[in-house]
């Protein structure tokens, strides 16, 4: 207890604690969630053993049947993190996300490569959701402020560096930054080490 009060200071401990109190009333299958959150459709998420997380989380899962947001065994998801799926996201084990990051499998309107383009003329909230799955593999580390967006594949053991938008698949074992985000070193396992690109 001394240890917590020291690392915490009082008022952070009484918060701490009031943390630990509500996610083993309401999220007991949780290491910790710590209050406040902001969860839409619980029953369409799950996460496996150690799930914990900073304040102001907010989960969105607007599906009718099934799970949107799957979070594996062990990830930690900072404060203010968002998560959002109309369809489907997937988080692999052992991943670290900072504060402050976006993850999304939807956007309001059509605006790549399919067709019929998205109008300007339409108000954004009136534009049609256009989704596609998200997933995040093993042992990925979302530095602070990263987004990732609709359609992406986080490779196993990938990097990303704070204030990226990832708008594309990032193989395994690789660094990313940047916006949009773009591969910057991979991991050779003969040196190992980190080579850049």
């Amino acid at each position: 207890m001394k240890t917590i009060l020291k690392v915490y200071g009082a008022y952070g401990s009484f918060r701490l604690a009031v943390s630990w109190l509500f996610t083993q009333i309401f999220y007991h299958q949780a290491r910790l969630i710590r209050y406040p959150v902001y969860i839409r459709g619980k029953r369409h998420i799950q996460w496996g053993k150690g799930f914990t997380t900073g304040v102001g989380l907010r989960m969105d899962a607007f599906v009718e049947n099934g799970i949107a947001i799957d979070i594996g065994h062990g990830v930690q998801l900072n404060d203010y993190v968002h998560i959002a799926a109309i369809e489907s996201v997937t988080i692999g084990n052992d991943v670290l996300i900072a504060s402050k990051v976006f993850i999304t499998d939807h956007n309001h309107g059509s605006y790549g490569k399919d067709a019929p383009h998205s109008s300007p003329a339409t108000p954004p909230a009136s534009r049609p959701l256009i989704s596609a799955p998200v997933v995040i593999g093993d042992r990925v580390w979302l530095g602070e402020n990263v987004s990732v967006l609709a359609g992406v594949t986080i490779g196993e053991g990938v990097v990303v560096a704070a204030n990226s938008v990832v708008t594309h698949d990032l193989p395994p074992n690789t660094i990313a930054a940047g916006a949009p985000a773009r591969i910057i070193k991979h991991y050779d396992n003969d040196s190992a080490s980190w080579i850049s690109i």
